[in-house]
């Protein structure tokens, strides 16, 4: 058992706290990692709101590097010092997804059995299953995806969630390839990883849309061709002005709202796809034309993690980053402090920041 500090949630929507926590040794199959880098992100906030669940005291943060420095029995491919990438679907192999060949649907994802507690003995809930605004937290074994070390930890960490959300969108769900138009409508910190996923894959165009001039020039930073300020013209009317008059060949909508779902559909080329990675709220209705479903044909998916395989696809992008081919030092807007976390959701909910990134 180690003691280490940690950021809780304690009830829903009361201020985070910075707490000594106890993290028990790794058993069977788990992974005691040093954390070094946590990147704050909007999950965090919704987990602190009560919007995920109620099981409270939530220990919060997940998209996160650092070392490995014990593992329990049974695991073979995690030594101590490994330099790794924390991810929530560390997928089970066996369920009917995997079995099928899409292991990024898995179904049974792996989590670390023993709970981390506070010191009076109260089991924590690890947001996403991992829990990393802490000196060190357990893990499953496959929730630890080896990287190369030399990247830097406050870069790295962003692929376990938002930044590989918005990657994995663009290449992964979306297929963008080569000569593609794209349209991405919300560039908050997925979409703008949607932008530079875009970018990466060779899109000939990619149209960012957004309410906020901030965010639109962080969008041109990544790789947006074009920009749209949806205050102040109709988006589905630029992003044809921007391709000819036919729309875009993958749209990829990271707000989560029925309103902008919409635009998204009737930006879109004919046959084109449409993308929703944001998160809709569970009371949100999408109505549409069922006519026009049929005969604007193409497909319209969600993107959950990127449809990320994390073994395959942490390295690479890693690899291209140090490569200089994939800017992820333009996400992180600051460094903070353990202390710091409340003060950095206040941040994001102004939209000041693409990532706080705390260090530890």
């Amino acid at each position: 058992m180690t003691k280490t500090r940690a950021v809780v949630a304690p009830a829903q929507d009361k201020p985070v706290e910075v707490v000594t926590i106890e993290v028990p040794n790794p058993g069977p199959g788990e992974a005691v990692v040093r954390v070094q880098a946590c990147g704050v992100c909007h999950t965090d906030l919704h987990y602190r709101a009560g919007g995920i669940n109620d099981e409270f005291p939530f220990l919060l943060g997940h998209e996160a590097a650092g070392l490995v420095e014990a593992v329990g029995t049974g695991v073979d491919d995690l030594a101590e010092g490994d330099f790794v990438v924390l991810n929530w679907r560390a997928v089970c192999g066996v369920c009917r997804a995997c079995r099928r060949g899409w292991p990024w649907y898995c179904f049974d994802t792996h989590n670390a059995t023993q709970p981390m507690t506070l010191q009076d003995g109260t089991p924590l809930s690890p947001a996403l299953g991992i829990g990393a605004f802490a000196e060190r937290t357990l893990v499953h074994s496959g929730q630890c995806t080896k990287v190369d070390p030399a990247a830097r930890p406050a870069v790295a960490g962003l692929l376990g969630c938002g930044v590989m959300a918005g990657v994995g969108s663009a290449i992964n769900t979306g297929q963008v390839t080569r000569g593609d138009t794209v349209a991405v409508i919300g560039c908050g910190g997925v979409g703008a990883g949607a932008v530079a996923g875009a970018h990466l894959a060779g899109a000939a165009k990619t149209i960012a849309v957004d309410t906020d001039p901030t965010k639109l020039d962080w969008a041109m930073e990544l790789g947006a061709t074009h920009t749209v300020n949806a205050n102040e013209a109709d988006t589905v009317d630029a992003v044809r002005e921007h391709t000819g008059g036919n729309g875009a060949n993958v749209v990829i909508e990271a707000v989560g709202r029925p309103e902008t779902y919409t635009r998204a559909f009737y930006a879109r080329d004919l046959a084109g796809t449409v993308v929703l990675v944001g998160v809709p709220t569970p009371e949100m209705q999408l109505q549409l034309p069922f006519l026009d479903v049929f005969a604007r044909g193409g497909a319209l998916k969600s993107s959950w993690y990127g449809d990320c395989l994390p073994n395959r696809d942490f390295p690479m992008l890693v690899d291209l980053h140090q490569q200089g081919r994939l800017p992820l030092e333009k996400f992180v807007s600051e460094e903070i402090a353990l202390d710091e976390v409340e003060q950095a959701f206040a941040k994001m909910e102004r939209g000041d920041v693409l990532r706080s990134v705390v260090m530890l």
